[in-house]
């Protein structure tokens, strides 16, 4: 499944492929609007996530240009314009979501599966490793037939480290799927949360891999 990224900052643009990648989606990017909206005619762009300051045209136009040609093509606006007035108007303009910069890349994840959630096949709703099962739709966590319950961030940690099962990820890695871009919290985040999660799952089910990372073992 493609999204289309039409997005002029270059290290937003590597931090959203980079994560919808590792969620299993296709990505294409392009930084200008004229280049955007004809990307966006493509038969296989299933969502568009639109930045707002565009070279070459703006993204207020090419939403509005978008919606005339292709009116059920979901939308997705990211933005640093955060007033009532900029997101009503955007909405109003055939928007279907509104996200504002700086943004966590798993609620960003959680709306684009929402727009999704029609074409989405049942295993990518489904996550399951060894005894831990995460329900993506309710957002709902079971361990050995248990539920659990997890905040909405451990979840979204819980959910990369079974979604990448047996692999090792860095810490950065998970700051960058979590925590999202420009993340300003304390340098121990990863670390208390991961001591969240052994408890919750299960001390053995989270290796720590000394100078490399995490490692969810099935």
């Amino acid at each position: 499944m493609t999204i289309l990224v039409v997005e002029d900052e270059p290290g937003i643009a590597a931090f959203l492929r980079r994560g919808f990648e590792a969620a299993g989606y296709t990505v294409l990017d392009t930084p200008d609007g004229p280049t955007g909206l004809a990307l966006a005619q493509r038969d296989d762009v299933r969502l568009v996530v639109l930045d707002l300051g565009l070279p070459g045209l703006p993204g207020e136009e090419v939403l509005a240009r978008l919606r005339a040609l292709r009116p059920s093509l979901p939308v997705i606006v990211l933005t640093a314009k955060d007033s009532v007035a900029d997101k009503v108007a955007n909405l109003d303009a055939g928007a279907d979501d509104y996200v504002v910069k700086p943004f966590s890349f798993s609620e960003l994840l959680a709306r684009v599966r929402a727009r999704l959630r029609a074409g989405d096949q049942p295993s990518s709703t489904r996550l399951q490793a060894g005894g831990v099962v995460l329900d993506l739709l309710a957002r709902r966590a079971t361990v050995d037939g248990r539920t659990v319950d997890l905040s909405s961030r451990e979840f979204a940690l819980a959910e990369v480290l079974v979604r990448h099962a047996g692999q090792v990820l860095s810490k950065a890695q998970l700051l960058d799927q979590v925590w999202g871009y420009d993340f300003e919290g304390g340098s121990n985040v990863v670390e208390v949360y991961v001591r969240h999660l052994r408890r919750k799952l299960g001390a053995d089910r989270i290796e720590t891999v000394r100078g490399a990372g995490y490692r969810f073992v099935p």
